[in-house]
């Protein structure tokens, strides 16, 4: 497939051909014609070409001719600007407010609201109808933990957006290349060793077509392995600035992409330096998250709020973050002392689920359970996951399941000189 591109002519060879190469590149990238070189080109030039790139290398198709610079003389095309024409003074009309009734006439005010206003009249000792709640509806009351928990969400409309990567290191990659080399590369920056098989294939079907011979696919497939370790370095290197330069505003999770990509690639000195400094901003950031959450279900304990500790306890910075021991001994401890029979339903049916949904759940040791229908039924559906809950209720506790057995340890060969000998 053909596009457009802007080169640069940068030499003349004794045959008539020319050297070019890309707008601002460094160094030449192939050769053209001197036949679709326009008239009086010369070195420096920067012209509009017409490019195809295969695997084989690029080839110049057609180059447009420069556009010719037009002096434009000043003593002609001058206009002469005589300005605005004078305006004779316009009339200007005003409208008095009620112009349709008549000189002496007064309208007639609405029953309502001074001013003609018949809307209701909202009674200021009344109640405030909501919008969706119907008279007297008014808006549910936050918690302090719900509260905390939405301070800390993101606010909608501001999404975190992935930081943009720049090409720097790919780009001074490709130039080290050689110009046969070039194509490889740009398939394999694609979409790796399955996006040069693929060019391969279709090169090879259209060659097919035109009764072309085939290329040659084991020596680019040679060439794509030996380019990919320097392709994949370039890459991991334009991703891993992008994140150094957003700072703490990349998101965790595209953190420890790159970080983990860092494992994947063969890393030159530049690179270890930098995927260094990425893991230990990566450290950093989790050990914050993770203080941060132990301190918030602190202290919700410390101020007796058991729900929300337990609710902050099931929600943790990340899947592999452990409750520390002694925040998990105090934590099912409170939600025992909490879940009482003098509790009324609907909290203990609260308290529950948060502890359903916990990391203490097989600790914690109810004290009670109200006596309400709703709440005897829930506590046992909920025995097999609290096993205190079977106590209170009077089920029968099912026994750990048994462990599996070892295998057996198998019999050594016989010696070479002697008996066999057995493991013990």
């Amino acid at each position: 497939m053909s596009r457009y591109t802007d080169i640069e002519l940068t030499s003349q060879a004794p045959d008539g051909s020319w050297t070019w190469r890309a707008a601002g590149a460094r160094q030449p990238r192939g050769t053209v014609s001197s036949d679709l070189v326009p008239t009086g080109g010369r070195v420096g030039d920067v012209v509009r070409a017409e490019i195809e790139s295969g695997l084989e290398g690029v080839e110049v198709v057609s180059i447009a001719a420069p556009k010719q610079v037009r002096h434009i003389d000043e003593g002609v095309q001058r206009i002469e600007v005589l300005g605005a024409p004078r305006q004779a003074p316009g009339v200007s009309i005003s409208l008095a407010r009620g112009s349709r009734q008549r000189e002496g006439e007064r309208r007639p005010r609405r029953e309502g609201r001074p001013g003609g206003d018949t809307r209701p009249r909202r009674d200021a000792e009344g109640p405030r109808r909501g919008r969706a709640g119907g008279p007297g509806a008014q808006r549910p009351v936050a918690r302090e933990g719900e509260r905390d928990a939405a301070r800390q969400r993101p606010e909608r409309g501001r999404r975190e957006l992935r930081p943009s990567v720049a090409a720097v290191h790919r780009n001074a990659a490709l130039a080290t290349l050689r110009p046969e080399q070039l194509p490889v590369a740009e398939q394999l920056l694609r979409g790796g060793i399955p996006a040069v098989r693929q060019a391969i294939d279709e090169q090879n079907a259209a060659a097919r077509a035109a009764g072309q011979p085939a290329v040659a696919a084991d020596a680019l497939m040679a060439m794509a392995e030996e380019l990919l370790p320097l392709v994949n370095l370039a890459s991991w290197k334009d991703r891993a600035t992008a994140a150094q330069n957003a700072g703490k505003s990349i998101r965790l999770r595209e953190l420890r992409a790159v970080v983990t990509a860092s494992r994947t690639v063969s890393l030159d000195d530049e690179a270890r330096t930098l995927a260094k400094s990425l893991q230990d901003a990566l450290n950093e950031r989790v050990t914050a998250l993770r203080d941060e959450w132990q301190h918030r279900i602190e202290s919700a304990i410390d101020s007796g709020r058991v729900l929300d500790a337990l609710r902050v306890s099931a929600r943790p910075p990340e899947m592999s973050t452990r409750c520390p021991a002694e925040l998990a001994v105090r934590l099912a401890q409170g939600a025992s002392e909490a879940m009482t029979a003098q509790v009324p339903a609907d909290e203990w049916l609260a308290l529950l689920q948060a502890v359903l949904e916990s990391p203490v759940r097989r600790t914690v040791k109810p004290s009670g359970i109200p006596e309400d229908e709703a709440a005897l039924d829930a506590a046992r559906k909920a025995a097999g996951a609290v096993p205190e809950l079977a106590k209170l209720i009077g089920l029968p506790i099912p026994p750990p399941p048994p462990r599996r057995p070892a295998p057996p340890r198998r019999a050594l060969s016989p010696a070479v000189g002697g008996g066999s000998t057995a493991a013990p």
